[in-house]
């Protein structure tokens, strides 16, 4: 999708989207989480929240678990943000490691609980 933002004197900022043909929508959903026996909402899109869920089961953790350790080693104040790019990292790093690019071991480790970084 193509976004143009567009602000006319006296009025707030609008956005106008465009789609290409065979574009996919992308949805926002807000959902509530549990971050270290925390509830917080969380907004991101679809996509990301499946990626998410994904990641979180090849490393056989909750959503929850997950999130609480993006949360501790996030460096920007936005959870959706840290989340987002936690998991635009992950697949790039599976991309670059696919295609010979990469370590596997590389990528965002501060981000690997503990019983992960024990494994060989």
């Amino acid at each position: 999708m193509i976004q143009r933002c567009r602000r006319q004197p006296g009025k707030s900022l609008s956005v106008v989207a465009y789609a290409w043909e065979g574009a996919v929508k992308s949805f926002v959903v807000k959902r509530s989480i549990a971050v270290d026996g925390h509830k917080t909402s969380v907004t991101l899109e679809e996509a990301f929240w499946n990626g998410l869920k994904e990641i979180a089961s090849d490393r056989r953790l909750s959503m929850s678990e997950l999130v609480s350790v993006i949360d501790s080693g996030r460096l920007n104040a936005n959870l959706s943000s840290a989340i987002r790019l936690f998991v635009l990292d992950h697949y790039r790093t599976m991309t670059e490691v696919a295609a010979g690019r990469q370590n596997p071991e590389a990528g965002m480790a501060q981000h690997r609980p503990p019983a992960l970084d024990n494994e060989g």
